[in-house]
C-alpha cells in the first residue's frame, strides 16, 4: 500500500471511530438508568430502617434535554415506589420559559412522605429563581431551601432539610436543622457536594446532591476531565466522604452543554438506609 493511501485510509478510519463514538455519547445522554445504592448510617433511627429515598438531580430541561427525557427519569423513579423523593435542583437551563413545562413534568412525581427540593445554580440564571421556586412549590413538592421538616415513624424522628445553591445562595444550615435533633439523624439537600465540606454539625447524618453531572465525560483510568468543584474527582459521582459526613452525588437526569455522555449514564438512584454501619 501506498503511503498516501495509507495515510487516506487512517483518515477515513479516525473520522469514522469518531463519528461512532459521539452517536454512543450522544444516545447514552438519552438513557436514564436505575442506580441503587444502601447507605449505612449509624445512627439512623430504627424505625426508618430500609427507607427509601429516589434521588432525581440536574434534569437541565431546555433546548436539548426534552421533556420526554424527564418523563422518562421520572416514571423510573416512581415505579421504584420510594418512602421520599428528593430533588437537588438545576430543573432548568437557563432560561425562564423552560420552567413552566420542567415542572408540569415534574408535578407527576410521588411518594408518600413527600417530595422535597432546593433549587441550584442554572434556576437562578437569567432572572429564573423566583418562577422556578413558585414552580417547585405548585408541583407539589416541599421547598426546604434553609429550612426542614421532621418525618415521623413510629414515634422515631428523621429530619430532612436543605440549604441554598453554594454559588447563588446563601446557606443557614441551622435553620435547616431545627432547634432538636440527635447525632445522625438529618439529611441534608445541597445542590453543590463542596458545601459537604464546611459541615461539621453531628447532627448530620448525609449529605444529597447532584451538580457535577458526574463528569458527563469520562474515559477509563482518566476519569472525567472536567468536574464542576473545587475538588475535582472528589465530588465526581456516587457516594464520597466529606471531613465529618457521606456525601451522595448522583450524576443527574439531563446534561448540560455539550448534551452527550461517555461511561456516565443519567441516572435516578433509589437509595435504601440501612441502621448501622457498613
Amino acid at each position: 500500500m501506498r503511503r498516501r493511501d495509507f495515510l487516506a485510509l487512517t483518515f477515513r478510519s479516525a473520522a469514522g471511530l469518531a463519528l461512532c463514538g459521539g452517536a454512543v455519547a450522544w444516545s447514552s445522554a438519552g438513557i436514564v438508568r436505575l442506580h441503587r445504592r444502601t447507605i449505612h448510617l449509624p445512627n439512623l433511627p430504627p424505625a426508618f430502617d430500609g427507607l427509601k429515598i429516589a434521588l432525581l438531580s440536574d434534569f437541565h430541561h431546555g433546548e436539548w434535554i426534552s421533556r420526554e427525557h424527564i418523563r422518562s427519569a421520572i416514571r423510573l423513579a416512581n415505579a421504584q415506589m420510594p418512602d421520599v423523593t428528593a430533588l437537588t435542583g438545576d430543573y432548568i437551563h437557563r432560561r425562564t420559559k423552560w420552567v413552566e413545562s420542567c415542572f408540569r413534568e415534574i408535578s407527576a412525581l410521588r411518594a408518600p412522605l413527600g417530595v422535597f427540593g432546593v433549587l441550584g445554580n442554572h434556576d437562578h440564571y437569567g432572572g429564573a429563581s423566583r418562577a422556578s421556586r413558585r414552580a417547585l412549590i405548585s408541583s407539589g413538592a416541599v421547598d426546604v431551601t434553609n429550612t426542614g421538616v421532621d418525618l415521623t415513624r413510629d414515634g422515631q424522628t428523621l429530619r430532612l432539610g436543605g440549604v441554598g445553591d453554594l454559588w447563588e445562595e446563601k446557606q443557614n444550615l441551622a435553620a435547616a436543622l431545627g432547634k432538636k435533633g440527635k447525632p445522625g439523624t438529618a439529611i441534608i439537600l445541597s445542590h453543590n457536594p463542596d458545601y459537604a465540606e464546611r459541615i461539621s454539625d453531628p447532627r448530620v447524618a448525609l449529605v444529597l446532591s447532584g451538580h457535577t453531572h458526574g463528569g458527563q465525560i469520562c474515559f477509563p483510568f482518566i476519569g472525567a476531565p472536567i468536574v464542576p468543584s473545587r475538588f475535582q474527582q472528589k465530588y465526581r459521582a456516587g457516594l464520597c466522604r466529606a471531613p465529618n459526613v457521606p456525601v451522595f452525588v448522583t450524576t443527574g437526569v439531563g446534561s448540560s452543554f455539550p448534551p452527550i455522555r461517555l461511561n456516565c449514564p443519567p441516572e435516578v438512584a433509589l437509595l435504601t438506609l440501612s441502621c448501622g454501619a457498613a
